[in-house]
């Protein structure tokens, strides 16, 4: 599978293959879909908390006798029918993460690169370094990239400090690619360095 090469600024550097294996497989939407449920649960705090009847401040003692009072019987002003009573299952601190296999990891990514590919939207890139915000700001603006990730083998920390405050613009290397970083942008820009990367990552023969 040709593709062309190109610069920050628009040129060709000419053509390269890429792995059908990485890049020319039927997506998965299942497997997809499950890879970014796995992810977003991982990404969640779990911090939410609220205090049960044994955690809010307040007397035990029984408010007031059981008969002769013609109110409803109650045992503690804790209770949850009471204003400043405890909650009933409540959210409690815990982690939302779960396990997945890492054959459909694997695969959910696999058939997010391969829809970028099939949607025209995959670029491989010659180099990513270096460079002001401002100078590399007009660069992706020229390429028409309004919301990119661009992906390295190891990503240049003065191209990173170049594009941190680009809106809509974000760098990982290869390790970090992801399947739900790579659908939310609309372009996926790869270095020559990072289709080589993912190759290993992958497990994946490249075409010498």
């Amino acid at each position: 599978m040709q593709i062309e090469i190109t610069t920050l600024d628009g040129g060709s550097a000419g053509t390269m293959d890429l792995p059908e294996a990485i890049f020319g497989q039927s997506p998965r939407v299942d497997i997809i879909a499950r890879v970014i449920a796995w992810q977003q649960a991982r990404a969640r705090a779990g911090t939410h908390k609220v205090k049960g009847m044994g955690e809010v401040s307040g007397t035990t003692k029984k408010p007031y006798k059981q008969k002769g009072t013609g109110n409803a019987r109650q045992g503690s002003l804790r209770s949850p029918q009471f204003r400043t009573g405890g909650v009933v299952h409540g959210p409690v601190v815990r982690d939302h993460g779960y396990d997945l296999q890492k054959k459909v990891r694997r695969l959910g990514l696999i058939s997010a690169l391969s829809q970028k590919q099939a949607e025209g939207k995959l670029v491989v890139l010659d180099a990513a370094v270096g460079g002001k915000t401002s100078e590399t700001a007009k660069r992706l603006k020229a390429l028409g990239w309004g919301s990119a990730l661009i992906v390295d083998a190891s990503v240049d920390e003065g191209f990173a400090r170049a594009t941190r405050n680009i809106p809509h613009v974000d760098v990982l290397p290869t390790v970090g690619a992801n399947v739900y970083d790579i659908l939310r942008h609309d372009v996926l820009a790869i270095t020559r360095a990072g289709i080589d990367g993912l190759a290993r990552r992958l497990g994946v023969e490249t075409v010498a």
